[in-house]
């Protein structure tokens, strides 16, 4: 190889046309692999050209030694370097900082990467792997370690990529662009994990925006706000038992019994003044939680959003990095051995999962090319009055798709066995939260979403086909019909709905002084006239104790004792109810104060009796709805409900049976009055004895021990449809469960 000297020709004429050199200069040049790295002349040899503002000198050595090619000599561009040589062989660039001497491969040398089926399936919106493919990769092109980047930005001018690596310059690593997805790439050789970057992006009208990945793996810990790039995820899984055996875990006929948690909050390393000093990692999170909540026979933990957010206030619901998990509390691997850990110890992991909304910080997806990319462009239809938030455009293929591949993400690589989808009401309804005039119908006139409907139907159908045996859950308040049918049927296709029409009517009966609830009867007992319309979650989640809601335990009337009674029955009451159930942490103890995200639960309080004797109940009743299929296995059907006393309102007395596939009974027995009800009659389907085998009003619960001895044996006396009967006596403010003992 020769040097361009040696050819004959001077600098100048390697030096590309007046434009092109404005347009690096000025970094908006929109195809700088036209004039950047080596591109054959027409004598045989070829031009190198590299762009390297600040750079002292550069010199071209062969990849596979040290031995120097020549010089690159500077122009009279400042920071430009080039010249003509001979024959082409790979080169290194040897490049002189002050201060310091870097050698890599040129990222101009090499060719196109994302394949073009990578890039058609991202345009439909059906890449069922983004997370592989956009974003930071870490990988090996012709041999030479490096760094693919790729991002979507259509409507760019340039974009960059900067980081620490290039001082955070534009001008030194502008993409190149992949017509016509829009895709931009750009492969930065020997860069390697742990490096924090962005995209630097001249807009559609020409302002410049700093961009975080939106398919970032890892990110920077808030508030910082920088993505990070991330090896491959490589655990070593040990949960292969519970995936094969998940699916029938997770049946609808099994026992889902779910704790919902704050990662941040439910325990934190305390000082000395009894602050917190930090949040706990992934590994001692797991430490401690996976064993609380085997003692508590909970079968699935549901974390509140753990996907990567600005603002901690926010309590994950506004996220940005639909991919990485928060720096927060680990690496992504940390999170994955979290996961595995769980699943060692037999416990499920449901993630939130926000595709609602998205919050305007300026370093996230809000006008991200400079034009409305991922919201609608309206206000009407692309801002959330409710959160200042932005909404996604899910009639987008490439936002549909990005949406899908997250989820996908979450499912497959991580071993998530279930997404509680986020606000699904909201994305439903195009006036969702809006006056008149303050919406646009949709294409057919009507205030339905249809892309978003259009969506989560695509959604549980690809979930069901690439990650089978997982669940999908809805957030789901209105009356939308089929939230959990299958598409094939018309429905959403979603696993389960959560049940808020049951949360608001029994939280507002129980909040009621006893005197007045006979005025409120229907409350309790109107949720079974729906029951088995959807397939539900009965929650009481987070959302029910914070902004003055006051805790679980202080919406309950009366004094210290009655307050706890009815917490009790509360809960009895809801383990014995058809559906699934879901506890938000802090209520299984009663704690008194409403959940702060800042501070850890007030886990003191379980030195007193009433609160180690709730969460003795919780964990009694979790194992008594997994021992007897009767509380679970006809959750979703009206065989497995039989109503006895349903009209005593007089009394706050309420009866009803729940059957299992078998046949086999239990007999549910409320009292949501303060008073002990003597010898009070039931009818019931079989003669013999009857066995207590729940009384939350027992003495290890530090209830009054009011009961029956352990048990009753029927009379002759037919009663409530029933040929026989018992004589029940009914602890104030309570729920008795029996089964028959023949």
């Amino acid at each position: 190889m020769s040097s361009s000297k040696d050819l004959g020709h001077g600098v100048s004429a390697v030096l590309p046309g007046r434009q092109d050199i404005e347009a690096l200069i000025n970094a908006r040049h929109r195809d700088p692999f036209a004039v950047l790295g080596p591109h054959p002349d027409e004598q045989g040899g070829q031009v190198i050209r590299a762009f390297l503002p600040g750079a002292l000198s550069v010199k071209l050595v062969e990849r596979d030694s040290d031995d120097i090619i020549g010089e690159l000599p500077s122009t009279e561009v400042p920071g430009l370097f080039a010249a003509r040589f001979g024959d082409l062989q790979p080169y290194r660039l040897r490049i002189n900082w002050a201060g310091t001497e870097q050698t890599s491969e040129d990222p101009y040398s090499f060719g196109p990467l994302l394949g073009e089926m990578d890039l058609y399936l991202f345009a439909e919106g059906n890449h069922r792997d983004l997370s592989s493919c956009l974003g930071a990769q870490i990988l090996s092109v012709d041999g030479v370690p490096g760094v693919r980047f790729a991002v979507w930005a259509p409507n760019a001018k340039r974009v960059s990529v900067v980081g620490d690596f290039n001082s955070w310059d534009g001008r030194r690593h502008p993409m190149r662009s992949r017509h016509p997805s829009g895709v931009w790439e750009l492969f930065i050789p020997r860069l390697e994990a742990g490096e924090a970057y962005k995209f630097e992006i001249l807009g559609a009208q020409d302002v410049v925006l700093l961009k975080a990945d939106p398919v970032a793996l890892a990110t920077q810990l808030p508030p910082l706000t920088a993505s990070v790039v991330s090896t491959p995820l490589a655990v070593e899984w040990q949960d292969a038992t519970w995936m094969q055996e998940r699916a029938n875990h997770q049946r609808h006929d099994a026992p889902l019994s779910i704790y919902e948690l704050h990662a941040g909050s439910w325990q934190c390393e305390i000082d000395d003044a009894g602050e917190v000093a930090r949040q706990y990692s992934w590994s001692e999170l797991a430490e401690r939680l996976i064993p609380y909540v085997q003692q508590l026979g909970f079968t699935h933990i549901e974390l509140m959003p753990i996907m990567e957010h600005p603002f901690g206030g926010s309590w994950g619901y506004q996220p940005l990095s639909q991919f990485a998990p928060s720096a927060r509390y680990g690496s992504p691997a940390d999170f994955a051995a979290f996961v595995d850990a769980c699943h060692v110890a037999g416990i499920g992991v449901i993630l939130d999962w926000v595709p609602a909304h998205f919050p305007n910080d300026a370093h996230g997806l809000a006008h991200f090319d400079g034009t409305a990319l991922y919201e609608y462009a309206n206000p009407l239809e692309g801002y959330h009055p409710d959160w200042n938030t932005l909404i996604y455009n899910l009639g987008r293929t490439e936002v549909h798709g990005f949406m899908l591949a997250s989820a996908l993400h979450w499912l497959k690589h991580f071993h998530i066995d279930g997404l509680r989808v986020d606000a699904v009401a909201s994305m439903l309804y195009r006036d969702y939260s809006r006056k008149a005039g303050e919406w646009v119908p949709n294409r057919l006139g009507g205030r339905e979403n249809l892309e978003a409907i259009d969506f989560l139907r695509h959604l549980n159908d690809v979930v069901a086909l690439e990650a089978p045996g997982t669940l999908m859950i809805a957030e789901e308040s209105t009356a939308w019909p089929g939230v959990s049918q299958g598409t094939e049927q018309g429905g959403l296709g979603f696993s389960y709905k959560w049940n808020m029409g049951w949360m608001h009517d029994s939280l507002h009966y129980i909040q009621q002084d006893p005197v007045y609830r006979a005025h409120h009867h229907n409350e309790l007992s109107f949720g079974l006239v729906y029951a088995w319309s959807e397939r539900f979650i009965l929650p009481i989640s987070h959302d029910e104790v914070v902004h003055g809601k006051h805790s679980l335990i202080d919406k309950m009337p009366g004094d210290r004792w009655q307050k706890f009674a009815n917490l009790r029955a509360y809960l009895s009451f809801m383990w014995a109810h058809p559906g699934k159930k879901l506890l938000f942490m802090g209520c299984e103890f009663g704690q008194w104060r409403e959940w702060n995200h800042d501070q850890e639960l007030d886990w003191y309080l379980l030195q007193y009796p009433e609160h180690k004797g709730v969460q003795k109940l919780v964990g009694d009743l979790n194992r008594l709805y997994r021992d007897f299929p009767a509380l679970h296995d006809q959750d979703d059907l009206s065989a497995g409900f039989q109503w006895l006393i349903g009209d005593d309102a007089t009394n706050s007395v309420y009866a009803w049976l729940r059957w299992s596939k078998e046949g086999k009974p239990l007999l549910v027995v409320a009292n949501f009055t303060p008073v002990p009800r003597e010898a009070y009659r039931i009818g019931v389907p079989f003669a013999g004895g009857w066995q207590e085998v729940l009384n939350s009003d027992a003495d290890m619960y530090a209830g009054s021990n009011y009961g029956n001895g352990g048990g009753v044996m029927t009379d002759e006396l037919p009663s409530h449809g029933q040929g026989v009967s018992v004589a029940l006596n009914l602890p104030p403010l309570s729920v008795l469960i029996l089964q028959p003992t023949g």
